[in-house]
């Protein structure tokens, strides 16, 4: 028995107990006369103590040769320390150690293994077993075990069957950049790894399986940001015999559980809004509610005057910044210069001060009086203290260009709190949307998803305007989640995959498996996926999924650890048919 108690359990209530302890060494402290230890496992920091009244003189020389990360064994007595620490759950004992055993010595570590560690992102990352012992990597970890365990509980009373799918199947033209593994057994043919169990979670509905779950690991070969990874991981769901309303509410159901039992957070009905509505009065299909600034339309209020910038622009649009008039114009100058950066893209910005006495001062004060300037705090809903900021142009452009600046005020002016939660759903998406290069329609969401039943006759005529009977739960700003009723019929996916530029002979080939499938009693069938990686990092109070993520890729997907992806040597790539030319 290597340990009799982790090194966080131990209190004062264990005083006088003989114990043994296995860890690692955090730090030791040598004055002389007497030496502590700070031993860590998992479970926490217990101090050990060594001195020349209680300890013999071989031991004591043997403690000094402990350096840090150490792995070591000790046994000894629970004793009351002379000076408590409050801020240890260990900190009112110590151990007197009576024998030890080396059981690995270790070089020094690159970087400090403490809450708050001396190693940058890229030394961390090469390191990245040392990393998971310090506290922040290692908790993130524990977090994302409970909220999947949590799922699990959750899922699984409300009858779903976790059922695993395959990770190498067929490469599809759909969606992101699949990653291929070549097959030796059958030359010059490859397979794929699935960005989603799209189509086999879907073969399980018609075979009967009606509830189906997995926590799923899926790969995309895409550029990658810090809510991205080349591998991620799903709560991929199905249910059969449902509409969108059975859906929304047992996944709502699991979002509130979540937030229950994780944050003992508790959550009332979930606000849906259309992604027409989310458009208009957020500039994106997943906004963050958990502050105000929407969107105010001003055409009606601003093209009536000479001011030739407004009356060119498609839309004319504005918000109201909470306690924006206290902005000094240097302060204001520097949220034009924000706009205009090329990730942005605005060329400029125009804004009105709202003062306390309820007078206005614009920058456009050439064109537009008081009575004018009153009608835009109208319709962004601005008060007394508040900057207007409005912005011109093509109307989806200027919709992406302002909700990055109202993101970009709402961090500034610190509304984004991690420890509040304020989810919606968001619902009725274009079916469709059409590619310039390309000239041809492709799924918004992905070719299996069912147009609205009204909506189906509009396919023929009109098919850009057809909505797709489809969601996004989003929470803080994030999509968590999304899905869609799917079509159950082969006479409808053949026509949405014509719709989409596929040859009878493309379909085919590519998914004539499903439309076989669906020839022999499929039922009305639909679900989502739920990013798991990323609601675990919200839960958690953070935007980046990285640290949630045991062994993460850089951002250019890279292990800098085992220093993948790597080379084949050339008897490997001669087994598996493959040529590179490497010149």
């Amino acid at each position: 028995m290597y340990r009799s108690h982790n090194c966080g359990v131990l209190r004062a209530s264990d005083i006088d107990k003989k114990v043994t302890l296995a860890g690692w060494v955090q730090k030791s402290r040598d004055k002389g006369f007497i030496i502590w230890v700070d031993l860590r496992d998992r479970y926490g920091v217990t101090q050990l103590v060594f001195d020349e009244e209680r300890t013999s003189k071989a031991l004591l020389e043997q403690a000094r040769e402990l350096g840090r990360e150490f792995v070591i064994q000790v046994t000894g007595t629970v004793v009351e320390r002379d000076s408590k620490n409050p801020n240890m759950d260990t900190g009112d004992i110590e151990i007197l150690v009576s024998e030890f055993t080396i059981l690995n010595a270790a070089l020094t570590p690159p970087f400090t293994i403490e809450d708050t560690t001396d190693g940058g992102e890229d030394i961390r990352m090469k390191y990245r077993y040392l990393d998971i012992r310090r506290n922040p990597v290692k908790n993130s970890l524990i977090f994302r075990h409970q909220v999947g365990m949590q799922v699990r509980n959750y899922l699984s009373t409300e009858g779903f069957i976790e059922v695993e799918t395959p990770y190498l199947i067929k490469s599809t033209p759909e969606g992101a950049r699949d990653f291929v593994v070549p097959s030796r057994m059958n030359e010059g043919q490859f397979y794929a790894l699935p960005q989603s169990p799209q189509t086999f979670k879907q073969l399980l509905m018609v075979g009967g399986m009606d509830k189906y779950f997995q926590i799923v690991k899926c790969f995309r070969d895409e550029d990658l940001r810090a809510d991205r990874q080349p591998e991620f991981t799903q709560i991929d769901c199905e249910m059969a015999f449902v509409e969108q309303e059975d859906i929304l509410n047992i996944f709502e159901g699991l979002t509130r559980h979540l937030l229950q039992e994780v944050k003992n957070v508790t959550l009332g009905d979930f606000p849906r809004i259309t992604y027409a509505e989310a458009m208009q009065k957020y500039g994106n299909d997943k906004p963050d509610i958990r502050f105000g600034m929407e969107f105010g339309e001003l055409n009606a209020v601003t093209q009536h005057k000479e001011f030739k910038v407004f009356n060119s622009a498609e839309l004319v649009v504005g918000i109201a910044v909470p306690g924006g008039n206290a902005y000094t114009r240097k302060e204001i100058d520097k949220l034009i210069d924000w706009v205009r950066r090329p990730q942005v893209g605005a060329l400029g910005m125009v804004y009105a001060r709202c003062n306390d006495d309820g007078s206005y001062k614009s920058s456009v004060d050439k064109f537009y009086d008081q009575e004018d300037l009153a009608k835009w705090a109208e319709v962004t809903g601005a008060k007394p203290g508040d900057l207007i900021c409005v912005l011109s142009g093509d109307t989806l452009k200027v919709r992406t260009q302002l909700s990055a600046l109202r993101m970009e005020l709402a961090e500034r002016l610190g509304l984004r709190n991690p420890e509040e939660f304020a989810p919606l759903w968001v619902v009725d998406f274009p079916l469709l949307e059409w590619d310039e290069e390309t000239e041809r329609y492709h799924a918004m969401h992905h070719p299996f998803t069912s147009p609205k039943p009204e909506d189906l006759p509009l396919l023929e005529t009109k098919p850009g305007e057809v909505r797709a009977n489809a969601y996004d739960l989003v929470l803080n700003g994030n999509e968590i989640g999304g899905g869609s009723i799917r079509i159950h019929d082969k006479e409808t996916q053949a026509l949405m995959f014509d719709y989409l530029g596929f040859t009878p002979e493309e379909a085919r080939e590519q998914f004539g498996f499903l439309m076989d499938a669906f020839q022999y009693g499929a039922p009305p069938h639909g679900g989502i996926a739920f990013g798991f990686d990323r609601l675990v990092a919200i839960l958690g109070g953070q935007e980046t999924i990285r640290d949630f993520i045991a062994f993460p890729k850089n951002n250019s997907g890279r292990d800098v650890m085992i220093d993948a992806p790597a080379d084949l040597d050339t008897a490997q790539l001669k087994e598996l048919s493959l040529k590179l030319d490497r010149q």
